[in-house]
C-alpha cells in the first residue's frame, strides 16, 4: 500500500508546510478544517510557537457547513478576525474537508478580499500530500502577491534572499541567524531569510536580491518565478551543517553511505563526504531530476526503504534516527541528522 507506515510515525502534511511559511508574515492565518489539522499544525509541527506568536485560526466547520458549503459563515469570521486584529493579509489553507467537498477557492479569495478589505492568498492544500507540496504552493502564492514588480538591485548593495526555511525543512528554529552569519561572511551586506527571520517588507523587495539561495525543494519555483519576473539568479545550498558533523563525515572514506533526508539537506552532505566509496541520497519528499545522481531513490513506502537498505550493503546511513524504527535489521553505524517533518525533533541554540 502506497504511503503505508507500521513503524515511523506520519509525517508533516502538506497543509503543514503551507502555514509554516505564513507564520512569522504578520497575516491572519485561517486552516479551513474542524479543527483536528490545526490542533495537529499548533501541537506537533510548529515549533515556534514557544518563540513567536502568530494569528492561526481553525475555520471550525461544522457537519452542515462542509455538506452545503457556507463559505459566507466562513468569510464572516474572517471578517470579525480581521476587525479584532492588525493583519497585513489573511491566508486560507485548504485541508481534506474542503478538497473532498471541492471548495472554489477562487471565489472563497474574491469574497473574502472584497469582506474584508485585505489581501487573500489561498493554498489549496488536500491534506494527502507532504509538507513540502503545501509550502511550495504558498511560496509562489506569497511572492506573487507581495512582489513589488518595481524592485530592483541596487548599486553597491549586496543582498541575498533565501528561501525554503522553514523548520520542518532546517530543523532549526534559529536557522535564519545560523544561515545570515554565513551568508554575510560570504561578502552580502544583508539577507532576506523569507518565512523565517524576515518579514513581508522583505518580500515585498525581493527584486532588490542580488542572487536567491534555495535550501529546500520547496523553494525551487519560487525561485524559478523571481527569476523571470526579476532576473534573479539562484543556486541551491544548505548552509546548516554543524562543524561536528563536518568532521564526522570526513571521517568515511571508503564506506558505503545512504544519506536520507530533504534533497538539498541530502546533497549537501554527499558534497562534504570525502573519499566515500559511494553515497545514495534517498528522500520520502520531492527530489527534483535535475538536483539528483542516477542511484539516487524515492521512498513511498516503508518496506521500499527496508528493501532498498537491506539489498544496499551500506556500511552507515545519515539520517533522522526516527527511520531506525523500519530498518530493525541495520547493524551498520547511523549518524543522527534530524529532519523535523520526519520526527518532530528541531534544534534551538
Amino acid at each position: 500500500m502506497k504511503g503505508l507506515l507500521k513503524y515511523v510515525s506520519p509525517f508533516a502534511p502538506d497543509q503543514s508546510g503551507a502555514v509554516s511559511v505564513f507564520y512569522e508574515l504578520g497575516g491572519i492565518t485561517v486552516i479551513c478544517d474542524a479543527g483536528g489539522c490545526t490542533g495537529n499544525i499548533c501541537g506537533f509541527d510548529e515549533p515556534r510557537w514557544f518563540l513567536k506568536k502568530s494569528a492561526l485560526f481553525s475555520a471550525g466547520l461544522r457537519d452542515m457547513d462542509a455538506i452545503v458549503g457556507r463559505d459566507d459563515r466562513l468569510v464572516e469570521k474572517l471578517k470579525d478576525a480581521a476587525d479584532r486584529l492588525d493583519g497585513k493579509f489573511a491566508a486560507l489553507i485548504g485541508t481534506p474537508v474542503p478538497a473532498v467537498i471541492a471548495t472554489d477557492f477562487r471565489a472563497l479569495k474574491r469574497m473574502a478580499k472584497k469582506r474584508c478589505g485585505l489581501p487573500v492568498m489561498t493554498v489549496e492544500c488536500t491534506g494527502t500530500r507532504m509538507y513540502d507540496r503545501g509550502a511550495q504552493d504558498a511560496y509562489l502564492e506569497l511572492f506573487g502577491t507581495f512582489a513589488d514588480k518595481e524592485a530592483r538591485p541596487e548599486a553597491g548593495a549586496r543582498i541575498a534572499g533565501v528561501i525554503g526555511v522553514t523548520p520542518l525543512d532546517v530543523s532549526h528554529v534559529r536557522a535564519d541567524r545560523i544561515i545570515g552569519e554565513r551568508l554575510r561572511a560570504c561578502g552580502y551586506d544583508e539577507v532576506y531569510c523569507y518565512g523565517m527571520g524576515s518579514g513581508l517588507e522583505e518580500v515585498k523587495k525581493a527584486g532588490c536580491a542580488e542572487k536567491n539561495i534555495v535550501v529546500s525543494p520547496a523553494g525551487i519555483q519560487a525561485a524559478r518565478y523571481l527569476q523571470q519576473e526579476f532576473g534573479t539568479p539562484y543556486e541551491t545550498a544548505y548552509p546548516m551543517l554543524r562543524e561536528e558533523l563536518r568532521e564526522k563525515l570526513h571521517g568515511l572514506a571508503g564506506k558505503n553511505v545512504l544519506v536520507i533526508h530533504q534533497q538539498m539537506a541530502a546533497n549537501e552532505i554527499r558534497r562534504e563526504i570525502r573519499d566515500a566509496a559511494s553515497v545514495v541520497c534517498a528522500t520520502w519528499f520531492m527530489q527534483l531530476p535535475e538536483y539528483r545522481q542516477p542511484q539516487d531513490v524515492v521512498f513511498e513506502k516503508e518496506e521500499e526503504m527496508t528493501d532498498f537498505v537491506e539489498k544496499g550493503n551500506f556500511d552507515v546511513i545519515i539520517g533522522d534516527q526516527m527511520l531506525r524504527r523500519a530498518l530493525k535489521g541495520f547493524d551498520g553505524a547511523w549518524i543522527h541528522v534530524p529532519h523535523f517533518a520526519v520526527s518532530g525533533e528541531y534544534e534551538d541554540d
